[in-house]
Parts: C-alpha cells; sequence; structure tokens
C-alpha cells in the first residue's frame, strides 16, 4: 500500500486518479484550493464522492502557497521518517485560450506550485514526482502524431509555455537530488463530471438545452479525445517509473469535431445550432499522440473508444441536468 499527495484533488483528472489510488488500497491525501476558475459545483459534486471513501482525506491549501504546503507535508509525515511515496502533482490552471487573458495566474501555479512541491519534495525525502503535462506543448509545427521527442520550443499559449517551464524544473530537481519524474502529456481529456471549458461538455450542453453552438474556424479541427478513465489509468502507471520519463497519454484516434457535433445530436435527439467564429491563434488545427514510447514505458492503451465515452458524459450530464444546465460554459 503507498501513500499519495495529489494536488488538484478535486479536478476533473486527479479526482479519478484519487478514486483508482483507494480502490486499490493506498492511501491519498488530496489537496485543492476549490478556486472558481470554472463552476465550483463540479469541484464539489467530484469531492463529495472522494469523501465517501475510506482512505482517502482532504486538504484545502493552495499549493502555490510554500509555508502552507510544508504544514501538509509536517502534518502528515507527523514526526516519522516516511514521508509521502510520491507527490502526484494534478493542480494546474488549464486552457489554452483563458492562459491568453490572465498568463500570471497560469504561471503561479504551473511554475511556482510546482517548483513549491519539488523544493518541499527535496526537504522531506519524497524521492517520486508526477508532474501532469499536455499536448499544447506539441504546437502547431511539427509533424503529427506528436513524439515526445518533438520541438516543444514553439509554443502558442502561456498555458503551454507554463508547462514547458515546469517539465523544465522536474528535470532539474531529477538531476539535483536524484527525483525520480514522471511526466504524461495528456490530450484532449473528457468524460462524466469534465471541465464545462472543453468542447464535448459545451457541445452536450448547448444542444441538450437547445442553445446555439459555438464552434471556432469551421468545425474541420481534429482532437485526440483521451477518455478520462484511461488518462487516470495512465497516470498511476507513471508512477511506477525511475528516472525522467515525459510520454503521451492520448488515443491515437483524432477526432474532427463537426463529427463530434454530429454523433452528440444523434445521442441527445436535438439538432445544433451552429454560430462558426474565427480561430483563436493559440488554438491549434490537429492533436495526435504517437503512444510508441508510452506501450514501451508502462505497457499503456486506451480501453475507452469516443463513442462509448460521449456515451458516459451525456449519462452523467442527463442524471446531473437540474444544475448541470446552468453551470457556465461560456
Amino acid at each position: 500500500m503507498g501513500r499519495y499527495l495529489v494536488t488538484g484533488a478535486a479536478g476533473f483528472i486527479a479526482s479519478r486518479v484519487c478514486e483508482l489510488l483507494v480502490e486499490r488500497g493506498d492511501e491519498v491525501i488530496g489537496v485543492d484550493n476549490l478556486n472558481d476558475a470554472y463552476d465550483v459545483r463540479l469541484k464539489e459534486w467530484r469531492l463529495k464522492r472522494l469523501r465517501a471513501l475510506e482512505g482517502f482525506a482532504f486538504v484545502q491549501a493552495d499549493i502555490v502557497q510554500k509555508s502552507t504546503m510544508g504544514d501538509v507535508f509536517r502534518k502528515q509525515r507527523g514526526g516519522a521518517e516516511k514521508t509521502f511515496d510520491a507527490v502526484v502533482n494534478l493542480a494546474a490552471r488549464a486552457g489554452v485560450r483563458q492562459s491568453a487573458q490572465n498568463p500570471w495566474v497560469y504561471y503561479e501555479t504551473n511554475v511556482t506550485g510546482t517548483l513549491n512541491l519539488l523544493e518541499l519534495c527535496r526537504m522531506h525525502g519524497c524521492k517520486k514526482f508526477l508532474l501532469a503535462s499536455t499536448s499544447s506543448l506539441y504546437g502547431s509545427h511539427n509533424p503529427r502524431p506528436f513524439r515526445e521527442d518533438a520541438d516543444t520550443n514553439r509554443v502558442l499559449s502561456p498555458y503551454a509555455a507554463s508547462k514547458k517551464a515546469a517539465e523544465a524544473l522536474c528535470y532539474t530537481y531529477h538531476y539535483l537530488y536524484d527525483i525520480d519524474v514522471a511526466i504524461p502529456r495528456y490530450f484532449t481529456v473528457f468524460g462524466p463530471a469534465g471541465r464545462p471549458d472543453m468542447s464535448l461538455f459545451r457541445f452536450v450542453q448547448w444542444i441538450s438545452e437547445e442553445r446555439a453552438v459555438t464552434v471556432f474556424g469551421d468545425g474541420q479541427q481534429s482532437r485526440d479525445f483521451t477518455f478520462v478513465d484511461d488518462i487516470a489509468r495512465g497516470t498511476i502507471a507513471g508512477l511506477e517509473l525511475s528516472g525522467y520519463n515525459i510520454f503521451n497519454l492520448g488515443s491515437d484516434r483524432p477526432t474532427v469535431l463537426m463529427d463530434a457535433i454530429r454523433m452528440i445530436e444523434e445521442k441527445t435527439g436535438k439538432k445544433a445550432r451552429l454560430e462558426f467564429k474565427p480561430l483563436h491563434p493559440a488554438d491549434v488545427l490537429a492533436t495526435w499522440a504517437d503512444l510508441s514510447k508510452t506501450r514501451e514505458l508502462i505497457d499503456w492503451s486506451p480501453s475507452t473508444g469516443f463513442e462509448q465515452g460521449v456515451d458516459a458524459l451525456i449519462e452523467w450530464y442527463r442524471a446531473n441536468q437540474q444544475w448541470a444546465k446552468d453551470v457556465r460554459t461560456e
């Protein structure tokens, strides 16, 4: 049985990681500041499920506050020699377009927050660290499918830039202090109780409520949509790695946005009222994960197909429609 500190625990991906860790018998200390970057009701829904699990404990704290996080480390250590088996840093400010509006908060959380956690790992003898990163690092100039050794020096958003900086800090702490580091790069994660700024949550809500569906560009962009349970499994598998490893977690089966909209129309029985807007300069036309390295490192492949994942998202939305219909998605 392991003992893990998971940051961003009330978040979309981290909550599933916490659940899976507890289900296999691990002890999880979940940290989240419960900010209002998006509707807090989603975070509360996830956290309520976690609080019901034996083996999970929650601490409301912000990874940007080093002294506060130091208290978390000291309290959980309780004077014992054994510290956390790993720190799983899934706390982040995410989103490409939003980061162009307020880059400072992205830098504080994604870079300074990561530095704080790495330094506390050094101070308290935690020898394993996992950082959630993003396919946004690949930008628009690399050949697809994206490989982990592709050029990541031409990122298109402050969000991606902050994650690149965090990756570099992780390597520094691996090199200087022999901390094992795993960095999964996530590709467009979706599923039940997902982030409302992501396209599939928006499409399901807008089409279900017969609202206008905003499409940036011509809708022919493609995304390597990956189901959240697969992402959580791959994240946990990364905890077994030694050294410094970056690996993709994606579906390897990109879907065109307009095809996704048509599928949701069919499954909800409602017609989308489309409104097209210019493509944001920080958006890329396509994402596609090369999983060759991932299969070699952790023997991982996605097990949930796109249609099956969309079914799960729509089922969740219908079960929670009374309040989910009012979640802000603009």
